[in-house]
């Protein structure tokens, strides 16, 4: 075998890695480099990271009739396992039943604020910010409407945050990136029509007390400095900037990197494999259904082949031969197999869950479902500690922080909330999966005796078990039994003073028609 022939059988079986992949994105010009990190794990998010792969996986020839190697092929299966993992964990997390109990040392803070997540949508957009926030990092900003707060999502690739080392508190956060000049008309900016295709700076920075827009600047290098414009800036007053910064899989207390761990990086390498694996075998199974004809006609010219009926015999000399190129059974077992342990790898990397709902032959309890994805648990436990702890929690004390700041207070639930107290705000987390109907009657059973041994309070006792049946607000919860128990005894007392009004009616009775017999 010639050098050319062993180069050109090596391509054949050898596809791109991520750091590979990774250098065929176009860099962002005038960026860190976290923020070209930060894209680029995006698109394995999104599952976009093999399109800027010129050639589609079944072009194995170029024009020129050159191999096309694997590395410059886009895969034809894709099997996005980053993103099953991220989707699973964040529903874990924030989906469904899982959403956490406000409580705070004062009720009509935790009311208010239990008002306001089911005003903003919270629980959906801390879905999203913990999805969007997987590649290492995501913001939350707080806006005010008419005292009304508003709180979105902010990506964090073209965001530079600052901190004080001292208080630990963010100090700016700076907004930067190119957009055309056609994309600031359709936002607003006069622009004129020759510069439509011009490319401009974006520049927006938020501080303690203002946020300050400036006027969209060429990209030159010999661009003015930026100018601020004073028709879209904003000075708020607020003392703090209105912004939580949310590190993925890192501690609340951690400053200084904006970025933590991205959730799936370590296994983006055995997802590139697998999925060039699957390509492979999909389309070795396409040419075993129209397998490739081999003719070995040994120096004399075969005869023709045509399709359909007996004109489809090949007319061979005596030395030739005939055979087909396609895979075997055994060939397609093994590479299947290679996926299921390359799967199994990517899963065991990422914490995922490994468990098969195939095999599920019953319901299983609320216990049981957790020792299945224990794994999962794991990263969703640590991802609690990141965006509930570092994201949601100081999201509340940040709404608590607008009423006091605004001379009005802030408007929730269209009531008029002034000087939120945020001590004791925490958050209580329910279990993972929603327990079974004897399961919620053993705690309840178990409550019972608690609070009739004076072991617990009547409203912890409610709260636990309402944390446990999956009711999302525990404090309107205890002030709903509260109320019946209230009007259960005031009930019960009605009927007690209506029973002793009548014994006493029946006593009178008694008595006057004994003293009419004495007397008589």
């Amino acid at each position: 075998m010639g050098a050319d022939e062993f180069q050109s059988w090596s391509l054949k079986g050898r596809s791109v890695d991520w750091l590979e992949l990774k250098a065929q994105y176009p860099e962002p010009a005038g960026q860190p480099p976290r923020c070209a990190e930060l894209l680029a794990l995006r698109r394995v998010l999104d599952g976009t990271q093999y399109d800027d792969l010129p050639n589609p996986f079944s072009r194995e020839k170029s024009g020129a009739g050159e191999y096309i190697p694997l590395s410059k092929r886009r895969p034809s299966v894709r099997s996005n396992l980053c993103s099953a993992v991220v989707d699973e964990s964040t529903s874990l997390l924030f989906g469904d039943t899982h959403w956490p109990t406000i409580k705070a040392d004062h009720s009509n803070t935790a009311d208010a604020l239990a008002c306001f997540v089911r005003e903003s949508d919270l629980p959906a957009l801390m879905l999203d910010a913990a999805r969007r926030g997987s590649v290492g990092s995501v913001a939350l900003l707080v806006e005010t409407v008419k005292r009304v707060l508003r709180v979105s999502v902010l990506d964090t690739a073209y965001l530079t945050p600052a901190w004080d080392g001292a208080t630990r508190e963010l100090t700016r956060v700076v907004e930067r990136y190119m957009l055309t000049g056609q994309q600031l008309a359709e936002a607003g900016f006069e622009i004129p029509t020759e510069r439509m295709q011009v490319k401009f700076w974006w520049r927006r920075e938020w501080d303690d007390q203002a946020v300050t827009v400036y006027v969209p600047q060429p990209v030159a290098a010999d661009a003015p400095e930026p100018v601020i414009d004073a028709t879209r800036s904003v000075t708020h007053g607020l003392g703090f900037v209105p912004i939580v910064w949310i590190r993925n899989l890192a501690p609340a207390s951690q400053v200084g990197e904006p970025d933590g761990p991205c959730t799936f990086g370590r296994a983006i390498d055995t997802v590139i494999e697998a999925d060039y694996l699957l390509s492979q075998g999909s389309r070795a199974l396409k040419y075993m259904s129209d397998p490739v004809l081999v003719l070995k006609s040994g120096g004399a010219p075969g005869g023709a082949a045509h399709q359909g009926g007996s004109a489809s015999a090949l007319n061979l000399p005596p030395e030739g031969d005939a055979k087909l190129l396609e895979i075997n059974g055994a060939a397609s077992g093994a590479l299947l197999e290679m996926y299921r342990e390359l799967r199994a790898l990517v899963l065991e990397q990422l914490h995922g869950n490994r468990a098969h709902a195939d095999k599920l032959s019953a319901a299983q309890s609320g216990r049981a479902m957790e020792m299945m994805c224990q794994s999962l648990i794991w990263l969703a436990d640590r991802l609690r500690q990141s965006y509930g702890d570092g994201g949601l929690l100081p999201l509340l004390k940040m709404a608590c922080r607008f009423s006091s700041a605004l001379t009005d207070g802030v408007r929730i639930g269209g009531t008029d909330r002034k000087s939120l107290d945020p001590t004791g705000l925490d958050l209580h987390w329910p279990d993972w999966f929603p327990p079974t109907t004897p399961e919620l009657l053993t705690l309840a059973q178990g409550l019972v005796t608690a609070v009739d041994g004076n072991i617990l309070s009547n409203e912890t006792a409610v709260q636990i078990y309402a944390a446990r049946a999956g009711v999302p607000d525990g404090a309107g919860e205890w002030q709903r039994v509260s109320a019946q128990i209230r009007d259960a005894e005031a009930k019960a007392a009605q009927a007690a003073a209506a029973a002793k009004a009548s014994d006493d009616r029946k006593a009178a009775i008694v008595g006057n028609t004994l003293s009419h017999q004495v007397e008589a």
